[in-house]
């Protein structure tokens, strides 16, 4: 007479990781979530910069922004040294 032994499965056919093979299936889900989370904080920080920065400029009177763009001009030499004063006279400066 012999004897069977039997043994049981804990998991009975599943795996650890959810079940029938299906764990990769959930952890690429979770990696791509977490992908997305931290791209939309980035993204989020990026344009928050951008604006502040755009609205520092904006935020200066319109003589100087106007004797800037008159110095980039000279300085890029679209602009002879007398245009440059007599345009920075009408502007209200003698810089």
């Amino acid at each position: 007479m012999g004897m069977t032994l039997f043994t049981i499965d804990p998991w009975d056919g599943w795996d650890h990781m959810g079940g029938a093979g299906w764990g990769w299936l959930w952890g690429g889900f979770m990696m791509l979530f977490w992908l997305a989370l931290i791209a939309l904080v980035v993204w989020l920080v990026v344009r928050a910069a951008m604006e502040r920065r755009q609205s520092s400029p904006m935020e200066r009177s319109g003589f100087d922004r106007a004797r800037d763009v008159l110095a980039e001009r000279y300085a890029r030499g679209e602009i002879s040294t007398e245009e440059y004063q007599d345009r920075l006279s009408h502007l209200g400066g003698s810089s």
